[in-house]
């Protein structure tokens, strides 16, 4: 079976590549356009004044590369300040990028999910009173961490790295799309946000996905697939050989 990655284009890149070293047909169909911020001197700003807080948590690999791309010459990443990460692919960005593995703090490797409620996990134990933290994010998001630091005592803001949009289909991922709505038995789509459904169903609105398989990376993306109307829905840790696993499940 066909696995369509609906991540943003970098990141439903990276996955292709990884599904298919361990033999899963994989293509990108991305269903979030990702564009740089409004606000560039925004984003600059909170470049200077990285040393004073005491975490930057980055949303996603998307918030962690728009971030880096604007960083302003000169600027390396502070010794004292903690990098947070939902989740592997978010740290394997950061890493990337520059940023010392002992300064990111992460969800355990073995986390029932990869979300902000477990990178709390190994955030808790910490003294937040009075403690500067700043999230990274595109123009909206969750709040749960902002407001479980303030209920610790920390002053927490938020910054815009990049604006979530419309997907832009090139003719490859036009010809995937349409060839999913014509046999939707032929694929298991991979949704990694809600918001990729919700753009799935603006680009066909009058599709029928009873008899179509999505794979879902945490137990909220699950429901929204259902009441999209797929047939067929498991949940899976956003994790390769979790989903490679899930994905066999699907064809057994």
């Amino acid at each position: 079976m066909k696995l369509l990655v609906t991540r943003p284009a970098a990141q439903a890149a990276e996955w292709v590549q990884r599904l298919r070293e361990h033999g899963v047909e994989a293509e990108a169909l991305p269903l979030i356009g990702i564009s740089p911020p409004h606000d560039v001197h925004a984003v600059q700003a909170a470049w200077g004044e990285l040393a004073a807080h005491r975490l930057v948590m980055f949303v996603s690999p998307n918030a962690a590369e728009q971030f880096f791309a604007l960083r302003p010459a000169g600027i390396a990443w502070p010794a004292e300040t903690l990098a947070g990460s939902p989740g592997p692919g978010t740290t394997r960005t950061l890493r990337a990028l520059g940023v010392p593995a002992e300064a990111i703090a992460e969800p355990a490797a073995d986390a029932a999910q990869f979300d902000s409620e477990s990178l709390w996990q190994q955030l808790k134990a910490r003294d937040w009173r009075g403690a500067s933290v700043l999230i990274v994010r595109g123009e909206s998001g969750r709040d749960w961490l902002a407001d479980t630091l303030r209920a610790q005592g920390a002053a927490v803001s938020f910054v815009t790295a990049y604006e979530r949009g419309a997907p832009q289909l090139d003719a490859p991922a036009q010809a995937l799309l349409r060839a999913a709505l014509a046999a939707p038995r032929a694929q298991a789509w991979m949704f990694s946000s809600s918001e990729s459904i919700a753009w799935l169903e603006t680009l066909a609105p009058a599709a029928d996905w009873r008899e179509a398989a999505a794979l879902a990376t945490h137990p909220r993306i699950a429901q929204r697939a259902r009441e999209a109307g797929f047939g067929t829905v498991l949940e899976c840790r956003p994790a390769l050989e979790a989903v490679v696993a899930c994905l066999q499940s699907f064809e057994t």
